[in-house]
């Protein structure tokens, strides 16, 4: 007797960093969520699709869980809760190494509480133990209060034991036809795509608080998909920054670093899109954006 096709969503869950979108890239084996080794480098929850004969899970990647301390911070948040009424269960990750249960961890622990939501503890970075077997002591950690459906040591950077995450999770999924198409990966704009794109080329050329002071608007995307008369697409966005010292890091010195951040986004985009790409940034200083609603919706961050 075949096996009945199972497909629905997943919310990743876990401190920033922790690995979530590294996983998921991983998983599909496509870059399609922004990382960088700074914290908080996803804000919206973003939809990937992985896909084989058995099962579709859609992951929900969703921003670190922390104390916001601004209305951006609050935004993030509230996308992370939001996405947990909407999926059929949940990929906790937590870092292998860790002694303690910490303060972010202690948040998820009290939200997942207070849910029926099923649980896959997934114990990440275990490639960086000297004996990849030492998982069991950040996992025990977890296993009376949290009473996960599955346990899966993983590694996001070597590919270890990511399959039999996707099993396990799949395992928790409802019997139904996928939700998505097969060959569908993400569930974004192209817009959205381009400056998620663009923002973390930021976070990984940038250093300290520039990359969480910016965000970015794209102003114009015209794709030879939609303009058939074109070969190149058109882009042209602003990254929107705090302060006037922000702005002068992000262009640097004689426009280079903005000319790095656009060179390194544009051959990412054009690998992504199939199809050459012109693409023009400029660099607005509106102070205080992140503690504004009425700035985050200007921006896109819809409350």
């Amino acid at each position: 007797m075949t096996a009945a096709y199972r497909s629905g969503c997943v919310a990743l869950l876990g401190r920033p960093n922790v690995g979530k979108s590294s996983i998921i890239n991983a998983l599909i084996g496509e870059k399609v969520a922004a990382v960088s080794p700074k914290a908080q480098t996803t804000r919206n929850a973003v939809r990937c699709i992985y896909t084989t004969a058995s099962e579709q899970i859609v992951f929900v990647d969703t921003p670190g869980i922390h104390k916001p301390k601004h209305a951006l911070g609050s935004f993030m948040m509230q996308e992370a809760e939001d996405a947990l009424g909407q999926v059929d269960a949940v990929c906790f990750v937590v870092e292998a190494g860790d002694q303690t249960i910490g303060e972010k961890e202690e948040m998820i622990l009290g939200v997942l509480s207070q849910l029926s939501l099923p649980v896959v503890l997934a114990v990440n970075k275990i490639d960086k133990l000297p004996d990849k077997k030492l998982y069991a002591k950040t996992s025990d950690l977890y296993k009376e209060r949290l009473k996960p459906a599955a346990i899966v040591p993983i590694s996001a950077a070597d590919g270890t034991n990511l399959k039999l995450l996707a099993a396990e999770l799949g395992k928790l999924l409802p019997e139904q036809a996928a939700i998505y198409p097969e060959d569908m990966l993400m569930d974004s704009t192209e817009r959205f795509l381009a400056a998620e794109v663009i923002r973390e080329k930021i976070f990984l050329l940038t250093e300290d608080e520039v990359p969480h002071g910016a965000a970015v608007m794209v102003d114009e995307f015209r794709s030879p998909d939609e303009y058939p008369d074109l070969k190149t697409a058109r882009i042209r966005a602003t990254i929107v920054v705090d302060k006037d010292g922000q702005k002068g890091i992000i262009i640097g010195k004689g426009g280079a670093k903005l000319k790095a951040i656009g060179t390194a986004a544009r051959k990412d985009l054009e690998k992504k899109f199939g199809y050459p790409v012109f693409l023009q940034l400029w660099v607005k200083v509106k102070p205080g954006w992140r503690k504004s609603e009425e700035e985050l919706r200007r921006l896109g961050y819809s409350f």
